[in-house]
């Protein structure tokens, strides 16, 4: 049998696309083609213009909730503003060369490489002790997740839920939705969303 492994030069530029570093540089040229000032944008985003623009230059990172008000203000995604289209580097993407996006204490290890129009998204979303999601978030879509190691404490509107290894959770997206370790080791969670909303 015949195994395929994806070439060091491959798997370097999908790390590259997804560095936090373009992240400035999409966001602002995602910004004048949707033809808004850091203004608009800081109003439609419900933040400030002094966050935007930091951001833009590079000197600020966003929490994972400020990046999907960014996206939603202008009629995006994260995955869109994190990274590229990514190249496709086949069916299989092996342990330690798939991209991660690292925000504060939590980092999203990509299953599902972003494509225009994909309606997939798949992560594995690993929190370190204490970090959390940045409030509530709500979108269309479903979703659903598997906690692998750790424990969470997963917020759906009023409710909360503490979700260990081996549990499962799924939810509609448009019910407001966060989450936090409440453990003392990281906690990691396959989740899984469709559309593709980071």
């Amino acid at each position: 049998m015949k195994t395929k492994r994806s070439t060091a030069a491959s798997v370097e530029a999908v790390e590259k696309k997804t560095s936090v570093s373009g992240l400035g540089v999409r966001l602002r040229h995602t910004r004048l083609v949707a033809g808004l000032t850091l203004i608009q944008l800081a109003k439609k985003a419900e933040c400030s213009e002094s966050l935007i623009s930091k951001i833009e230059r590079g000197s600020a990172t966003p929490s994972l909730a400020m990046l999907h008000r960014l996206a939603v203000a202008l009629d995006s995604n994260i995955s869109s503003l994190m990274s590229e289209e990514m190249p496709v580097v086949g069916p299989v993407l092996r342990v330690g060369e798939r991209p991660v996006i690292k925000t504060g204490g939590i980092s999203l290890e990509r299953l599902v490489l972003p494509t225009r129009g994909g309606l997939l998204q798949a992560n594995i979303h690993i929190v370190e002790p204490g970090a959390e999601s940045d409030g509530q978030i709500e979108h269309i879509g479903e979703e659903v997740g598997y906690v692998l190691e750790g424990t969470l404490e997963l917020r759906l509107g009023d409710e909360r839920y503490e979700i260990t290894v081996g549990d499962v959770f799924t939810f509609a997206s448009n019910v407001p939705h966060g989450y936090s370790n409440i453990g003392k080791t990281v906690a990691k969670v396959l989740w899984v969303n469709s559309p593709a909303t980071f």
